[in-house]
């Protein structure tokens, strides 16, 4: 493997927008609210600009949050898959075996059970849809963000996420649809095949034939100014969707504003769960830290733009699933920090173990 592959995000710092992530987040729900009471016949026509149940505004700023994302990736790095075989078991058991179905568990326990006199009746199936469709894609951007604050192996980073994407375009439509059957939610078949097709697919097949592009005319310099350039507007798709949805979902939430509270528990009880799962499997199976780390991150985060998307298409816009899958954004970036810290101050757990041999093509 050579190291021009290695370099896939510039810088090792969080971005100014990607900091203040929650804070953009919760300025958008004041604005989608205030710009939904103003201006009902606007929102009203965009929610009815859609074709076969997907919303053509929201996928095309969804198209501009995901495909800068993926392009990111280098799947030519799941060669190095078998360097890292513990730190990507682990991440994989926790990814694809665990979160999804332990998010399902904890929606039900607090949905259905512990907060449902304080939720509104008949949504409660729809916020365990759209915490399941939370659960069911790891992170693929933010992800690379994280490793580089904990110090993370870039080489075990770049096989995971490749991996996991890989998974995901074959694995994330049964997985939700199975989850979706035991939680006796009705399960659109069609419109879930579409998503991924519209969301997974076609988006890695657009970034990876962009990126294959970039890289032969100019090489790694050229990838690295795209993604300059083209960063703050996934950004300002991914607010401008948040505005939509608070726009639709304004009156709900003005009605019994504890609703993102109550959604955001078993949000954040799945983040460390899985995050110490995976960080303690990493100890007991004697896991490097540089591995460690990122493992414990790539299996507590979620690909949070997929679940909105997908959610919307399923659901729609003005359904308690999009809502709930738009918590999942208001509280990554602070609780996704906190795991990073706690990363940092247990270094001294690994110091024992070996760093992993070097990647070689």
């Amino acid at each position: 493997m050579n190291s021009e592959a290695v370099a896939v995000v510039p810088s090792p710092k969080i971005g100014f927008f990607a900091r203040y992530l929650s804070a953009w987040v919760a300025l958008c729900i004041v604005t989608g609210i205030a710009l939904g009471h103003l201006f009902p016949g606007i929102f009203a026509m965009l929610a009815a600009a859609e074709v076969q149940h997907i919303n053509l505004p929201v996928a095309a700023l969804v198209w501009l949050m995901i495909v800068p994302m993926l392009l990111k990736v280098d799947f030519a790095q799941l060669a190095g898959v078998r360097h890292q075989v513990r730190g990507i078991g682990i991440t994989l058991l926790v990814n694809w075996a665990i979160k999804p179905f332990s998010m399902a568990l904890l929606g039900w326990l607090f949905i259905r059970h512990v907060f449902a006199a304080w939720l509104p009746v008949g949504q409660h199936d729809a916020y365990i849809a759209g915490l399941i469709l939370l659960a069911a894609a790891p992170c693929t951007a933010m992800v690379f963000v994280w490793s580089r604050l904990c110090g993370g192996e870039p080489n075990f980073t770049l096989a995971q996420v490749a991996l996991n994407d890989s998974i995901m375009v074959v694995a994330f439509a049964p997985i939700v649809a199975l989850l979706l059957g035991v939680a006796s939610i009705h399960v659109p078949w069609g419109t879930l095949l579409l998503s991924v097709l519209l969301y997974i697919v076609v988006p890695v097949i657009t970034a990876q034939l962009w990126r294959g592009w970039l890289l032969r005319r100019r090489g790694q310099v050229a990838l690295d100014t795209a993604l300059r350039r083209i960063d703050p507007w996934s950004t300002a798709a991914l607010l401008a969707t948040l505005i939509l949805l608070f726009g639709f979902q304004g009156e709900a939430i003005l009605a019994q504003p504890l609703i993102i509270a109550l959604l955001a528990v078993p949000i954040i009880i799945q983040v460390y769960l899985n995050a110490g799962i995976a960080y303690g499997l990493s100890r007991w199976l004697k896991v490097p830290h540089c591995v460690a780390g990122p493992a414990a991150l790539i299996g507590a985060s979620n690909f949070f733009e997929l679940a909105v998307a997908a959610a919307i298409s399923i659901f729609g816009l003005r359904s308690g699933a999009a809502l709930a899958t738009v918590v999942g954004v208001l509280v990554e970036v602070p609780v996704m920090l906190s795991v990073v810290r706690i990363v940092n101050r247990t270094g001294h757990w690994f110091d024992e173990q070996p760093a992993p041999a070097p990647v070689r093509s």
